[in-house]
């Protein structure tokens, strides 16, 4: 799951192609760079780590319209604070500046003196308004930035920004703390004859949990779209993205989603429900879904990706908060890592989620490329063959299938395991 790229798989598989209305999406090769009018650069600052970049750049040629979502938690990172006041204010945004290795969080005036410093840095290399800089950092918590290195990353950067699918790549890597993998996606739509597309990258392996993104997030799009259509679309795809998985059940001080939409795809304003709405809510919603589910399997220690699938509930927040429980069980992450049928620990979990169901309505399945197998019926256990099952819990995706036989509503959500490395990753996380 890890080593591979299954962007291609997940455009094929239907996923990504699912538009409402019809029509077709295409994925795109690369990333924040993808849409016209992005450039992006990244650069080692020595933040905190040696030898690797730890700092990227993603600037669209003009100004764009912007949404976003952030984290639940009441302490906030300072960076966290400031693109609040961006996104609330309606101002547009010119860029964003990106750390890793220090998360400017529980870190007073002294952090939000570095998210002035980084941006009116932006601002000079670039010749924008500091204004429309957005800031983001990601980290360890309670330690403050080294502004001479952010200011002097953002130089740096400036002079070897590029619009090429390898420099979104780049951006992607250096944004990275615990992850093992980069993500990255992009996704292109027709638009009365304009193409729309739609890229980005997020990061996000650890302190992950739905409470908002969970996450670092940037998406950039050329479509032409007002600022409250782009905001109305993003809280509605993170519902059922980015707030449906769960790596340890911590929400990060730092979680934040950030779009930008620059208008030069030159497509008819998108301004309400209609055709070009939901074509811009599928791109936009198989891009978070993707890069969840990247994350989600790229979480600490993890060797698969677990999903849990919710059909035929009484209402969307049952089986949003079914599935969601069923991925965040200690018990049940640790049973998919040992390959144990043990399926009493899934529907444990759906007991205690606060959802009201009948244990009697309920069928439940395991699921992977190896096949499917039936263990529950109906309130029912069923004999079953145990090295079947193993050999299904075996590969580097796992879907817990639940037919609730109760209504017409579903989730899915996504995890993975709980290993022996989460806990030595996490014992000495600052050193």
């Amino acid at each position: 799951m890890k080593n591979s790229d299954p962007s291609e798989a997940f455009i094929k598989n239907g996923r990504a192609s699912a538009i409402r209305k019809g029509g077709k999406m295409e994925l795109i090769k690369g990333g924040v760079t993808s849409a016209k009018g992005y450039k992006a650069a990244c650069t080692a600052a020595g933040i905190k780590y040696k030898g690797r970049t730890d700092m990227a750049m993603v600037v669209s040629d003009v100004p764009a319209v912007c949404a976003g979502t952030f984290t639940s938690n009441v302490v906030k990172a300072a960076c966290v604070k400031w693109d609040m006041d961006i996104v609330k204010s309606g101002r547009k945004m010119s860029a964003v500046v990106v750390n890793s290795g220090i998360a400017n969080a529980c870190t007073g005036k002294e952090g939000l003196d570095a998210c002035k410093a980084t941006a009116d840095a932006a601002a000079g290399a670039l010749g924008i308004d500091a204004n429309s800089v957005a800031v983001a950092s990601t980290g360890v918590i309670g330690m403050q930035l080294p502004v001479d290195k952010l200011t002097a990353g953002v130089k740096a950067m400036a002079p070897i920004l590029s619009d090429t699918a390898e420099a979104g790549t780049d951006a992607s890597k250096a944004i990275m703390t615990t992850d093992t993998i980069n993500k990255e996606i992009a996704v292109s739509f027709d638009y009365n004859g304009k193409t729309v597309t739609v890229g980005g990258m997020s990061k996000g392996s650890g302190m992950i949990h739905p409470n908002m993104c969970t996450m670092l997030g940037f998406l950039c799009s050329d479509a032409n779209v007002t600022a409250d259509t782009l905001q109305k679309i993003l809280s509605a795809v993170v519902k059922d993205t980015f707030n449906m998985i769960t790596v340890d059940g911590d929400t990060s001080t730092n979680d934040t989603l950030l779009i930008m939409a620059n208008g030069l795809a030159g497509n008819d304003l998108i301004d309400g429900p209609g055709e070009g709405y939901d074509k811009l809510y599928d791109a936009v919603n198989s891009v978070c879904e993707y890069l969840a589910k990247r994350m989600a399997g790229d979480g600490e220690g993890a060797t698969k990706l677990f999903e849990a699938k919710v059909v035929h509930a009484k209402s969307k927040d049952d089986a949003r908060t079914m599935a969601r429980a069923v991925v965040g069980s200690n018990l049940s992450k640790a049973a998919v890592y040992g390959n144990d049928a043990n399926f009493g620990r899934f529907l444990c979990a759906m007991g205690y989620s606060g959802a009201e169901f009948d244990e009697n309505d309920v069928e439940l399945f395991f699921r992977s490329d190896k096949g499917e197998l039936k263990v529950f019926d109906h309130g029912v256990p069923l004999a079953f063959d145990e090295e079947k099952a193993t050999e299904i819990l075996k590969s580097e995706a796992v879907t817990i299938f639940i037919d609730m036989n109760e209504g017409n509503d579903y989730a899915t959500a996504w995890g993975c395991d709980l290993t022996y490395d989460y806990v030595k990753i996490n014992a000495d996380y600052r050193s």
